[in-house]
């Protein structure tokens, strides 16, 4: 794989991370947990939104365990929410995990890599269209809470063009 292409991905990706940093450190404690026990509790889609990146970074549900924590209750198809309200500290800590896993990823990023197949579900794509996939999705869960903020606080973190990481 290129080193530019890798740079790229880094970039952007990262910039996708770091989006969803701010949200998380810009979330006031009363919309964090505001005793809803639901999906769109902030709190749990953020859980969600890492466990998802933590997973697709993987490629493979094969083997995979999320730091504790976490468990694999997302998997469930019934759908699971937590036991408990995960806070702030345990999200920022599992946000660092997954962008110490992607810098990572995208340093052995190889075209071999790149073209392997991985199969989540009935799902099946290269695992370089699941990089971006997964940083599709962590867009599109960013792009909810920072609603939420809008709406409930008057004020959402800015756009953010490419990381500040050292990835």
């Amino acid at each position: 794989m290129k080193e530019e292409w890798k740079q790229i991905a880094r970039s952007q990706f990262g910039a996708t991370i770091d989006m969803l940093e701010n949200s998380i450190e810009a979330c006031p404690e009363e919309i964090w947990d505001d005793g809803t026990r639901d999906f769109s509790s902030y709190w749990y889609m953020v859980s969600h939104t890492l466990f998802w990146l933590d997973l697709y970074l993987s490629g493979t549900a094969e083997n995979f365990a999320p730091p504790a924590p976490f468990t694999l209750d997302e998997l469930d198809p019934a759908g699971v929410i937590p036991a408990r309200t995960y806070t702030k500290d345990e999200l920022l800590k599992y946000l660092r995990h997954c962008r110490e896993k992607f810098r990572e990823v995208v340093k052995n990023l190889t075209g071999e890599k790149a073209n392997e197949i991985c199969k989540f579900g009935s799902t099946e794509m290269k695992f370089g269209e699941l990089l971006l996939d997964n940083m599709r999705h962590v867009q599109h869960h960013t792009a909810q809470l920072n609603l939420i903020l809008r709406q409930r606080t008057d004020y959402a973190p800015p756009w953010i063009s490419r990381t500040k990481s050292n990835l």
